[in-house]
């Protein structure tokens, strides 16, 4: 059961109408929640930057190489990362200037497109984990990390066809050479895109006057969205398991020290999935953009679910 209710509990929104006056009347949002928001639409802008200046700094190193994954990975995170910047900032904008619009279909696709983004940059992850566990038990399993891994599955065939498409500069990537698993992680990534604006069409129907209940069809979204993220979770747990313990029957130095990267990185990934998961299960958090409905709750506990949330959880 959620931890909310029609008059009592929610993640969001004002103590009282006065609040609603703008900035000039104090906050549109109590004060804890406005600092905690904007706090943490800094902090998700200073990690997309990292992530970005990564990004650059990875490409400029290994500009033969083209597009590997890690490459691909530092520009999804960095991606969701100023997606939820922009998110949290335009929730404070559309609260005080009271933008109704924005409390519907189009708040929602700036809620969801960040969290698509970030299950996208973790399952790409999970597609590397998935071929280093079914790839034989060799010494040299791992010489390959994933900054080095490629995004693009190269044959013989590919190789030789690899010189005459340096001088294709205007779309680099040939789909045909992308691995199996990565053709999996675009296809469910576009899926997952559809399947937004699918639902932003029918939040949209349910403004009209039908049966539609348009806060339950968020709802809907967001529950199928935690279930998704949890079986990531459970994914990446199992598989980062199996290549610890296959790292560990590698006889190796470098084995040694990136099985307690895997090790770590499972440990963070999982926390990550399951906080955000369970507070979208049990909570409203993730409704802030549906801000037109007044209701008051606790502004500490609010306060909290929204650093594990937007934080700990992202």
């Amino acid at each position: 059961m959620r931890l909310v209710t029609n008059n009592t509990f929610s993640p969001f929104f004002f103590n009282n109408p006065s609040t609603m006056a703008g900035f000039g009347g104090g906050h549109c949002f109590p004060y804890p929640l406005f600092a905690v928001i904007t706090i943490l639409a800094v902090v998700h802008s200073i990690i997309a930057s990292i992530a970005s200046l990564q990004l650059l700094r990875i490409h400029l190193r290994s500009l033969q190489q083209g597009w590997t994954r890690q490459k691909v990975f530092h520009l999804l995170i960095g991606s969701s990362n100023w997606g939820y910047s922009i998110y949290l900032a335009l929730i404070l904008l559309a609260a005080c200037k009271e933008l109704t619009y924005w409390s519907h279909s189009c708040g929602f696709i700036f809620m969801a497109l960040p969290k698509v983004l970030f299950f996208a940059a973790f399952l790409l992850l999970l597609s590397f984990w998935v071929d280093l566990c079914h790839q034989p038990d060799d010494d040299d399993d791992y010489e390959g990390s994933f900054s080095e891994e490629p995004l693009l599955g190269k044959t013989s065939n590919e190789l030789i066809l690899l010189n005459r498409d340096r001088h294709r500069k205007c779309f680099p990537i040939r789909f045909s050479r992308i691995g199996y698993r990565q053709k999996i992680v675009t296809m469910v990534l576009l899926l997952l895109l559809i399947t937004i604006m699918a639902f932003a069409v029918i939040i949209w129907i349910g403004l009209g006057k039908n049966p539609i209940d348009s806060e339950v069809v968020a709802r809907v979204y967001l529950d199928i969205s935690a279930i998704g993220m949890l079986f990531l979770g459970g994914a990446l747990a199992c598989y980062g398991i199996l290549l610890c313990l296959k790292m560990s029957k590698v006889r190796a130095e470098k084995p040694s020290s990136e099985m307690g990267k895997v090790a770590g990185l499972t440990i963070v990934s999982v926390l990550c999935i399951t906080s955000s998961s369970c507070v979208e299960l049990l909570t409203d958090i993730p409704m802030m953009f549906h801000w037109h409905q007044q209701r008051t709750m606790n502004d500490v506990c609010a306060s909290l679910l929204l650093i594990l949330y937007f934080f700990v959880g992202m």
